[in-house]
């Protein structure tokens, strides 16, 4: 089952979801606003798509952390505010079935992903 993690209020997470749901694909989602994220998963993910990918720069949790914390971030340090701040993390996170992830959204990366 594919899953998608995010939060529900999020416009680019509305998008993938209407996106997912318009074109029959089934998935499983994943609020890690409510049920936060596990560091496994986070750890996997920062293995395939990389921890800059995954550590949301442009948003309002990011220009909420002190900018010492911001200036010394580095990839130890990404996956301890990920843990604490799960709405730091770029969204969504899209775990395909073999296990692809997928950061953010993009219809052509979905077509290309579901073969659409």
């Amino acid at each position: 089952m594919i899953q998608l993690y995010g939060i529900p209020n999020c416009d680019t997470m509305k998008k993938a979801r209407k996106w997912l749901t318009e074109h029959g694909i089934e998935y499983q989602f994943h609020d890690y606003k409510k049920e936060g994220v596990d560091e496994n998963h986070l750890r996997e993910w920062m293995d395939k798509a990389g921890w800059e990918t995954l550590l949301n720069r442009r948003g309002m949790m990011w220009r909420k952390l002190d900018q010492a914390r911001r200036d010394n971030i580095d990839e130890a340090s990404a996956r301890e505010v990920m843990l604490e701040i799960p709405s730091i993390i770029k969204r969504p996170v899209l775990v395909t079935d073999n296990g692809h992830v997928e950061v953010g959204f993009s219809e052509k990366r979905y077509k290309e992903l579901f073969q659409q």
